[in-house]
């Protein structure tokens, strides 16, 4: 809310033009009605148009008979890229395939796409002034092409690989039947062009695989010849003789070493033994001697002959020396068998020795040999390379020439899509859609009825008010219309009644205290029992009236009213008791337009209660704004509970021009001023038509005795 200056900041009054479309309704209904009604006519004028559909599924497909390189490819889809199904989209709706599909319908024949084959005479007319050039000059397949991609919509259904084919027409068997019509078009083109491409395949591959036998047989001779002039002969895949031998000696080699070294070893270790004087009995040549074996059973027969006979014979006992004579005898024997052993092995080691030689002499010339072998066989790789090269293109051009042969008959090569919707003849017609269009019609005339009404209110004013306090004032309830009763009956502060006598009640002890009770704290509780909005607090002692006026405005913010004060005292005396500066812009200030409605309204010091203070404008300035006072005092109703005016020893005409005597409670703040004086208070305001004037003498001070209003 900017300041009342110059100009006067407004808010749009919502429950005006509410209020206004309201009293407005029966033109508002007559206007909706009469669009909708229009709109059902005129879409019931309009010749129906039906729509059908048909769905193609882009995917790869390859026959079952392909070969074994091309299973492996065709197990799963190829991709489409994005780019790849909106190119097919264009397919669809190329000139060439929407001829083809106008050609197999007889579409030329049906006027529906073909109007200017039956012109009207003013399109003759246009034609003989040169004006248009003449359509029955192009041919019929051409003039169709305009009125047929009108009808025709070709899309990618999102996120899928799937193009719709949707065609609009006024026959619904011509809706349904050219999009099927022109998916089986479609699925013959692509089809008829992978055709095209297998014949064109097999075509260039019969020369080029006639000229590659040529070469491979050429490639394999080279081979053949090299291998035969170098003596390269083959044992294997991946070996040449020269190889194998040198492979075999290598092997034999190492066999031979290790033999003669295990003989050697054999012979060494017999030779220790018989050298040290040890028994030979535990090598193992000479155990395993059959020789040996049964010397040893001969020495083992004598030996227990003798222990035998030494029980009874003496030791020089013939048959004793006998038998020692010949265990002597076999000891020797077992001796000279073990050096013909021992000889034995020294010449197998001998002999492992000679054999080594000779392998290593064969081994260094087979060497010699597969050196230049290997140098040889650099030039027989390379041709063998490029007579494997040419064999392996050979048997691809022969498989692929196969495939591309097999597929060259009708229906071999199925086109990359499939149908899996058909259209079906529509049984609704798409356009036009009668009660969606009478729906929207009416609710769009009663839009432009409402908001014809409500410009209307506002650019004549009527819908406008006075701004309200900025958003940071706390906001109170809205200011409703009521009638304020201060009679003794209604509530428990009494309220002066001019006109009527005031009842006695003698029968009562307590009745004088109640009807005389002027408290502050009864004004209070009588403005919040009849929920008064604004009063005008009257105080004809001066400052004195004017502080019992503040009291009375904290006590009601210590009860939760939200209350302001404005001081229109001329002594300023509620301003330097709730202000906290003097200096504060105030009343004056906003009747004079200086300062904004917010910056004008401030805090009191010692309590939750807000002041518009006195202001430091110019008086008579601030009095030329008076008008807009009541303006003011509107707004602060719809922000406060009550809006209290002190207007300090005021007689009853300036009262009149700040409140209005149907709305306006009058306070009379008399602490200690003279029932005399009170009386003729009341007597100047009952004079200028204020009926009900309530009456603050302060803390628990009592009224005037007055057994009428006519003694006042």
């Amino acid at each position: 809310m900017s300041g009342i200056g110059g100009q006067q900041d407004v808010d749009i009054d919502l429950g005006g033009l509410f209020r206004a479309i309201w009293q407005r309704r029966v033109r508002v209904l007559l206007a909706t009605v009469g669009a909708a009604a229009i709109a059902f006519a005129a879409a019931k004028m309009i010749a129906p148009d039906y729509e059908g559909e048909t769905r193609v599924l882009i995917e790869s497909r390859e026959p079952e008979f392909s070969g074994p390189n091309q299973v492996s490819q065709t197990s799963s889809d190829r991709i489409f890229d994005e780019s790849g199904i909106l190119s097919q989209v264009q397919v669809l709706r190329s000139a060439d395939l929407i001829k083809q599909v106008a050609r197999n319908m007889k579409l030329h024949e049906l006027e529906e796409f073909d109007p200017s084959a039956h012109p009207s005479a003013v399109s003759d007319l246009l034609v003989m002034l040169g004006l248009k050039k003449n359509p029955l000059e192009l041919p019929p397949e051409e003039r169709i092409l305009k009125e047929f991609n009108a009808k025709l919509q070709v899309y990618q259904v999102e996120k899928s690989r799937v193009i719709a084919i949707a065609f609009t027409s006024k026959d619904p068997k011509l809706a349904a039947e050219i999009p099927n019509e022109m998916a089986n078009v479609y699925l013959s083109l692509q089809s008829g062009a992978k055709l095209d491409s297998n014949s064109e395949a097999s075509r260039w591959l019969e020369p080029e695989i006639a000229n590659l036998r040529e070469k491979v047989r050429e490639a394999e001779a080279k081979v053949a010849a090299y291998r035969a002039e170098s003596g390269l002969l083959p044992t294997g895949e991946t070996q040449n003789f020269t190889t194998r031998q040198l492979g075999d000696i290598s092997t034999e080699l190492a066999r031979v070493r290790a033999e003669r070294a295990n003989t050697a070893a054999r012979a060494e270790g017999v030779r220790a033994a018989l050298a040290a004087g040890r028994s030979a009995d535990t090598l193992a040549d000479i155990v395993g001697s059959p020789m040996i074996q049964r010397l040893k059973e001969s020495r083992a027969n004598v030996k227990a002959q003798i222990a035998d006979l030494s029980t009874t014979l003496l030791d020089g006992h013939p048959r004793l020396k006998g038998l020692k004579s010949q265990l002597e005898g076999v000891e020797e024997q077992i001796r000279a068998e073990t050096r013909k052993i021992l000889a034995s092995l020294e010449n197998e080691a001998k002999v492992g020795q000679l054999r080594e030689q000779q392998l290593v002499q064969q081994l260094n010339t087979l060497k010699a040999q597969s050196a230049q072998a290997g140098e040889e066989e650099v030039g027989l790789r390379a041709l063998e390379r490029e007579a494997a090269a040419q064999r392996q293109l050979l048997e691809t051009y022969l498989a692929r020439y196969r495939e591309a042969t097999s597929r060259t008959v009708a229906n071999a090569t199925p086109a990359d899509a499939r149908v899996i919707s058909r259209a079906v003849v529509p049984t609704s017609q798409s356009f036009p859609k009668v009660l969606p269009i009478t729906i929207v019609a009416g609710f769009a005339s009663l839009l432009v009825s409402c908001v014809v009404i409500m410009l209307g209110e506002l650019f004549s004013g009527r819908a406008l008010r006075p701004a309200s306090l900025p958003e940071a004032l706390p906001v109170a309830r809205p200011m409703q219309a009521f009638a304020v009763s201060n009679t003794a009956e209604d509530v428990s502060t009494p309220a002066l009644s001019l006109g009527e006598p005031v009842e006695q009640e003698p029968e009562r002890e307590d009745s004088t205290a109640v009807e005389h009770d002027f408290s502050i704290a009864s004004v209070a509780d009588h403005l919040r029992a009849n929920d008064v909005r604004v009063a005008v607090s009257v105080s004809p002692g001066g400052d004195e009236g004017s502080t019992a006026t503040v009291m009375l405005v904290r006590l009601l913010a210590e009860e939760g009213e939200k209350v302001v004060l404005i001081d229109l005292s001329g002594s300023a005396c509620p301003s330097r008791l709730m202000a906290q500066s003097a200096s504060f812009a105030g009343i004056t200030n906003l009747l004079s337009g200086e300062v904004a409605f917010s910056e004008s309204i401030h805090a009191d010091k010692f309590s939750e209660a807000h002041v518009i203070p006195h202001g430091n404008a110019d008086p008579h300035a601030a009095m030329r704004g008076i008008d807009r006072l009541q303006m003011i005092i509107d707004a602060l109703t719809n922000a406060y509970d009550l809006v209290l005016i002190e207007c300090g020893p005021a007689d009853a005409g300036a009262v009149a021009k700040v409140a209005r005597r149907e709305a306006t409670e009058i306070i009379l703040s008399a602490p200690s001023v003279s029932d005399e004086r009170v009386v003729e208070v009341l007597t100047s305001f009952g004079e200028a038509g204020y009926r009900d004037i309530v009456l603050m003498k302060g803390e628990g001070r009592s009224g005037p005795e007055l057994p009428d209003s006519r003694a006042a």
